[in-house]
């Protein structure tokens, strides 16, 4: 099965302002996030990527544009990697939310957790994971793919495919335009880097072969 570099969106003041954007349209990137954008682009430039997926929302689109035109692909929107519906906490500071009752919930034992009027968080790990399966399907053994997605869907997918407990997703980082590799061998899925700093001299990418 195919290697897949999940990459986490660059900031946008959401971020910054340490707010849950969810699925709100219009979220665009900040100039820090498109700083982000360009360092992946340039560290991926010579990788052997295939294709690029995205998550439909607008945050993730731009931050894969900057690669797909160094590769010369198209940047193909897949809902599938879209980020995680947090219903009725759209738009809440994370200071407001770690004061509720079921905050403990969220940390702790996020299996048993479903967002108000949003999705849970099985739900949306086996969206992942069910979407990077069936790309993967699509694809050679060998092929190399970028998928552009969101904190949480991908810690989700990265628990799920190394055989992590669901309560323990919360214990993984993922930083705004960070890198993170996973090799879905089959039956024996492989974590190949975790929340990588593309300005960051990184060797576990391959790179595509000299003429």
């Amino acid at each position: 099965m195919p290697t897949i570099i999940l990459i986490r969106h660059g900031e946008n003041d959401f971020v910054k302002k340490h707010r849950l954007a969810g699925r709100l349209p219009g979220v665009n990137l900040n100039e820090k996030g498109r700083q982000q954008a360009q360092a992946i682009a340039e560290k991926l430039a010579t990788a052997p990527i295939k294709a690029i997926y995205s998550s439909p929302l607008e945050r993730a689109l731009q931050t894969a544009e900057p690669l797909a035109q160094a590769l010369n692909l198209p940047v193909i929107p897949r809902p599938g990697l879209i980020e995680t519906d947090p219903g009725d906490w759209t738009g809440q500071s994370f200071k407001k939310l770690a004061r509720t009752k079921v905050w403990r919930t969220v940390q702790s034992a996020p299996s048993r957790f479903r967002f108000p009027n949003g999705e849970s968080f099985a739900d949306s790990q086996h969206r992942i994971s069910q979407e990077l399966q069936t790309l993967a399907s699509q694809h050679e053994p060998q092929d190399l793919l970028a998928c552009f997605s969101h904190a949480d869907p991908i810690r989700l997918a990265v628990a799920y495919f190394i055989g992590l407990p669901l309560d323990l997703f919360q214990r993984l980082s993922v930083s705004p335009g960070s890198l993170t590799l996973l090799h879905l061998a089959d039956p024996s899925p492989r974590l190949l880097a975790l929340n990588l700093d593309p300005s960051s001299p990184i060797s576990s990418i391959p790179s595509a072969p000299k003429k």
